[in-house]
């Protein structure tokens, strides 16, 4: 079995990159350049983001609360205060003599208190310049104050991970924690290759590893290895042989998946308060109508839904409508009342290839709750959320916050018009598997820039041939 703590030399790397190199390419995967002051690098165009940070700095937090602060007030510079509240621990050291021969083991304790750092955010590459062109860090925040004018300037508290890249033992426990936060490290690092699709581990495309080897937890191994054991215990980097690190290619923005998919401007379609108010009144008149026809249904799946698995007979889920704003989403519970629970279980096992979970015969599903998707009943009370302003009989499809963070461009078009019962994505989607949530990203986006009468009237006539077609087939 192979210890998930190796002795390294100095500077170790993983498929040819420093623990520093790692750091910047983890957040160039998320479209975040990383801006050091007083260290001359390119400021490339396509970041979505610069990451503004002293020159000693690595540092780990989620962008969700970021992103979303940044566009909807639309700061020109973010200041974020990271808190680590990790336990220091201890770490042991040999003490040897003067001729090199072992003395004792030696404990250094790191104490409790927490660690505290800020960074900034901001898309504006004047300001990125002027931070890292600084010679010191107090010129820095100076140049900083000028540049950026305080009417202009957010403020955010996150907890975070936060690692000096001149201690080497604080190097090494980044990266260890990187294998844990860094599920796709092939989005930036071409020598990157995923092992196993059921295992976690990611392998240099030099190194060698026996058939029968099983990883446990995530893993990187890197360059030149060669495993025979039978386990590995993750979460472990196993770092490239030093006399055999590998070159690394540069880093090629234009290449990197989520900036390609993403960059562009969205520019929603401009619509008169006229406008607005024809698309309002029509939903209400329809969400009504629609309500009168159908009611006599609800007894009759109510009761199906009692029978089989009890009350509730309705499931609100939190979504999110214009502005952001989140909502009770209602519909027809199809699922048992321990859903939730179980889709912690069920998470390895998700097929959607975005933030969304999805699974084919979904164990969670009741025969009743099969039934009412299977012919698009369970929706039907959605036309309350339509009257009570939330919804909109067309429009993007109602997301939880979780998964409108998932894209800055996309989730600020989606919340410029309330979410639909149906939509672009739900009538053209291919269901091609891998592509599914770039279709969904795709058709939320045509229809925010060309939202009209015309697609509404079409969008809503192909949903009822598709949900006849579904009921003569069932």
């Amino acid at each position: 079995m192979v210890s998930a703590t190796e002795k390294m030399s100095t500077v170790p790397t993983v498929w040819g990159l420093t623990p520093t190199q790692l750091h910047d390419r983890f957040w160039a995967a998320r479209g975040v350049q990383v801006v050091r002051q007083g260290e001359k690098s390119e400021i490339v165009a396509n970041a979505e983001l610069f990451l503004l940070t002293a020159p000693r700095s690595l540092v780990i937090f989620k962008l969700g609360l970021v992103v979303e602060k940044m566009v909807w007030e639309r700061p020109d510079v973010m200041f974020v205060r990271l808190h680590d509240e990790r336990e220091q621990g201890y770490r042991e050291q040999v003490v040897t003599d003067t001729a090199g021969q072992f003395v004792r083991f030696e404990r250094s304790y790191g104490g409790s208190a927490s660690r505290l750092a800020r960074v900034l955010m901001t898309k504006d590459v004047a300001i990125a310049q002027a931070w890292q062109g600084a010679d010191d860090l107090k010129t820095a925040w100076r140049r900083l104050r000028d540049t950026a004018s305080r009417g202009y300037r957010s403020i955010l508290s996150l907890r975070a991970r936060l690692y000096d890249r001149a201690n080497d033992e604080d190097q090494a426990a980044f990266v260890r924690n990187l294998v844990n936060v860094w599920s796709r490290p092939d989005a930036t690092v071409k020598r990157a290759r995923r092992l196993r699709e059921d295992e976690g581990a990611w392998t240099d495309q030099e190194s060698q590893v026996a058939d029968a080897c099983h990883f446990i937890g995530p893993v990187w191994v890197g360059a030149n290895r060669h495993i025979n054991e039978p386990t590995v215990v993750g979460p472990a980097v196993l770092w490239d042989e030093p006399e055999h690190r590998p070159r690394v290619d540069a880093l090629v923005w234009d290449e990197i998946e989520p900036v390609a998919n993403f960059n562009r401007t969205v520019q929603p379609r401009k619509v008169s308060s006229l406008g607005r108010f024809e698309k309002r009144l029509f939903d209400i008149v329809f969400a009504s109508i629609a309500l009168l026809l159908t009611l006599p249904i609800y007894p009759l799946v109510m009761l199906a839904i009692w029978l089989e698995d009890g009350r509730p007979f309705f499931f609100a889920h939190a979504r999110e409508t214009i502005g952001g704003k989140e909502f009770p989403c209602i519909k027809f519970r199809s699922m048992r009342k321990d859903a939730e629970a179980i889709k912690k279980e069920l998470a390895k096992k998700n097929q959607a290839d975005g933030p969304q979970f999805f699974i084919e015969d979904d164990p969670r599903l009741t025969r009743v709750g099969w039934l009412i998707r299977k012919m698009n009943i369970d929706e039907l009370p959605q036309f309350i959320n339509v009257l009570l302003g939330h919804m909109s009989v067309v429009g993007p499809r109602p997301s939880p916050r979780k998964e409108n963070q998932y894209c800055p461009p996309w989730r600020e078009a989606r919340l410029s018009v309330r979410p639909g019962i149906t939509g672009l994505w739900q009538v053209r989607r291919t269901r091609v598997p891998g592509l599914d949530f770039q279709e969904w990203i795709k058709y939320d986006i045509v229809y925010v820039e060309n939202a009209n009468w015309k697609l509404d009237l079409s969008i809503i006539w192909q949903t009822m041939v598709t949900i006849i077609r579904g009921a003569i087939r069932s």
